[in-house]
């Protein structure tokens, strides 16, 4: 079983409203905040594959939709 297999990770999200993961024995970095509870990378990913469902940064789907309102 290597390292990775038992690291535990947490989801982060940024204010863009974008995912990815970061190990959970380490600060999470300035403009990222924790979602959820800490655990297994697959189940991290897996979390992150459920919950992201629109890639775009936020600032472009409020820029899109205020251009769709025009």
């Amino acid at each position: 079983m290597t390292n990775e297999a038992v690291a535990t990770y947490r989801v982060v999200v940024n204010d863009e409203e974008q995912y990815s993961i970061w190990p959970a024995d380490r600060d999470v970095p300035e403009g990222w905040r924790s979602v959820g509870e800490s655990a297994p990378k697959d189940e991290c990913l897996a979390w992150i594959d459920e919950n992201w469902t629109d890639m775009r940064p936020l600032s472009l789907r409020r820029a899109m939709d205020a251009d769709a309102v025009s």
